[in-house]
């Protein structure tokens, strides 16, 4: 009789709790505390990414799931973005527009070629700028592509009247050469693998009256036919190889939020579905293998942002996101605040209070009045729920107060009286910047050592209307003002220097973190007015969008510590209770109870 010990050359372990990374697929254990043997699976799911700076469909797509690009795309743009796994952040724009355009290659060397209306222009990003290359012989847009930049290739399109075309066509990083034709002529299809080993799928004909099944696969030289797919389908998302391709979303009559396999005879539907059912995303495969692909963009009837990753993995993915939280008491903006996600304090706010307010992770409790009534507070942003300090606010004021988990105390007033200044840094070793005061420019800066403040070199910028972060040697201050600005400066304890720029003009927005790990989200673009949901995060030397949050604010309250972080209250065009908490991607085993019909 064959055993599993025999089969595996190991025993089938007894444990009274789960393995948490160091289980292989197929691994089987007995745990005793529940009595059921287990083993981890692997599964197929998508799960949601950071969306897209810029909304847009039909962008040339390069490189992999955990370092991609989307460049151009419609509304017709030069714009390029670029997405580490966690976030897209804005890179070097190319030099034309391109839409509906092929790409191919990776995060460091990647192209762009063709158009809409119809061009063969062709530009080579080296991972700092785009530059002018060779065009193709036959101008065209729609087509398929794939490859790397030194072999790349694009095929079928659109090319005007009369209209869609079989050519193929083949560049080697220099020039572009003619290849073997298609067996069908079509457009608005999609492509992955390499040059000399490629795959291509489904499309339409020109004026998209006809939908294709057709799977075609390229040797380097010809192409011969593959298996169909199950039903006609037209621009959908691709990654993949010739023997293990997948495609994701499209149209076929109605946006599919459909995921196929292909593995070099047949397609077979995979479990996972997209969120957002969709077509037009990248143009161009992203991804290099079946088991994570990466869709970005689209329309499903309006341009989307979207992102999802596909992976095929025996962790459960959770992908990061804000979720809501117990209400605060009463609805207030310009709060002041520090602490945890599950150990926050929230003092002062509105027009002017004392009132103060602890936060356990579920729900808001009113804690003792702090000592003068204020607004706009700041404060020392990296201390604990249980010792911390908030100083200044409006009416312009010097105050400073301590936090010991039960108490307030008063403490040596600031040197300037100032409101909507950025704050960081701990009780005893904090740090003021910027912040409206009597005088201008608003660019003073102050540290307080435990018993004294002492005034610092100035901020490069006027600041205000900013949350600030990081400690009292290494701070970070962020746009804020009226108007807004995306103006960022990191701090070392004596001198400032100015960093890259925030995605979004924005002011009075929540945050905090270090500098070199800082979360922002909400705010006000045009303040006092224009609020904004979005969120961006910033890793010392640029920034990268982060999920949503559910409610867009402006002169919110918050607290945490990166990755994790709380929004509370704020104004939405009126007062708000709302408390939000975002908790960043995580991931755990995929394990199964096996039974006897496993």
């Amino acid at each position: 009789m064959t055993t599993y010990r025999k089969l595996s050359g190991k025993a089938v372990r007894t444990v009274t709790t789960n393995p948490t990374d160091d289980a292989a697929e197929g691994q089987i254990w007995f745990n005793s505390t529940d009595s059921k043997f287990k083993s981890v699976v692997a599964g197929e799911a998508f799960s949601s990414g950071a969306p897209l700076i810029t909304g847009r469909q039909s962008g040339a797509g390069a490189g992999t799931q955990t370092a991609a690009l989307y460049n151009g795309g419609n509304p017709d743009t030069n714009l390029c973005e670029n997405y580490n796994g966690t976030g897209w952040a804005a890179i070097a724009n190319m030099n034309n527009n391109h839409q509906y355009a092929g790409g191919c290659g990776t995060e460091t060397s990647a192209l762009v070629y063709g158009d809409f209306p119809e061009a063969n222009t062709t530009e080579e990003f080296n991972g700092s700028a785009w530059s002018a290359q060779e065009g193709f012989s036959t101008a065209r847009r729609s087509g398929a592509s794939f490859g790397l930049e030194t072999a790349a290739l694009l095929c079928g399109g659109t090319q005007g009247p009369p209209g869609v075309t079989t050519a193929t066509e083949e560049y080697n990083g220099e020039t572009w050469t003619g290849g073997g034709a298609l067996s069908q002529a079509r457009q608005y299809f999609a492509g992955t693998g390499i040059e000399t080993a490629g795959l291509v799928f489904g499309g339409s004909n020109n004026p998209n009256a006809t939908r294709y099944t057709n799977t075609e696969e390229y040797n380097g030289s010809a192409w011969a036919s593959g298996g169909a797919l199950p039903v006609a389908t037209q621009m959908t998302s691709s990654f993949g190889t010739q023997t293990a391709g997948a495609l994701a979303g499209g149209y076929k009559g109605s946006y599919s939020d459909t995921c196929l396999k292909y593995d070099g005879t047949s397609w077979s539907a995979s479990p996972a579905t997209l969120a957002t059912a969709r077509a037009q995303t990248n143009t161009s495969g992203v991804g290099t293998v079946q088991s994570a692909g990466l869709v970005s963009g689209g329309t499903s009837g309006s341009v989307t942002a979207a992102t999802e990753e596909f992976n095929i993995t025996t962790q459960t993915i959770t992908a990061g996101a804000w979720a809501s939280g117990g209400a605060l008491p009463t609805a207030r903006q310009a709060f002041g605040g520090f602490g945890t996600q599950t150990a926050a304090i929230a003092a002062g706010g509105g027009s002017g209070t004392t009132d103060a307010f602890s936060y356990n992770g579920t729900s808001w409790t009113g804690i003792p009045a702090i000592p003068s009534s204020t607004a706009f507070m700041t404060g020392s942003r990296l201390s604990p729920g249980s010792a911390g300090s908030v100083y200044g606010g409006e009416p312009v004021s010097a105050t400073h107060a301590y936090w010991n988990g039960s108490t307030w105390s008063e403490q040596t007033d600031m040197n300037s009286p100032r409101y909507a200044s950025g704050g960081g840094g701990t009780q005893t070793s904090s740090i003021m910047m910027g912040g409206i005061d009597p005088a201008t420019p608003y660019n003073k800066v102050e540290e307080w050592n435990g018993s004294s403040w002492t005034v610092q070199n100035t901020c490069p910028y006027s600041v205000y209307n900013s949350p600030g972060s990081g400690s009292q040697t290494a701070a970070l201050i962020f746009g804020g003002n009226n108007p807004a600005v995306n103006t960022t400066a990191e701090y070392d304890g004596t001198n400032w220097t100015t960093s890259g720029n925030m995605i979004t003009s924005r002011a009075a927005m929540g945050g905090g973190g270090t500098q070199t790990s800082t979360l922002i989200f909400g705010g006000a673009t045009s303040p006092p007015t224009t609020v904004t949901d979005v969120s961006e995060s910033y890793d010392g030397s640029s920034w990268s969008t982060r999920p949503s949050l559910g409610t867009g604010r402006r002169a919110l309250g918050s607290a945490g510590q990166t990755p994790t972080a709380i929004a509370f209250g704020g104004n939405t065009g009126s007062d708000t209770t709302a408390t939000e908490e975002f908790t960043p991607e995580t991931t755990s085993l995929n394990i199964k109870d096996l039974t006897l019909s496993s």
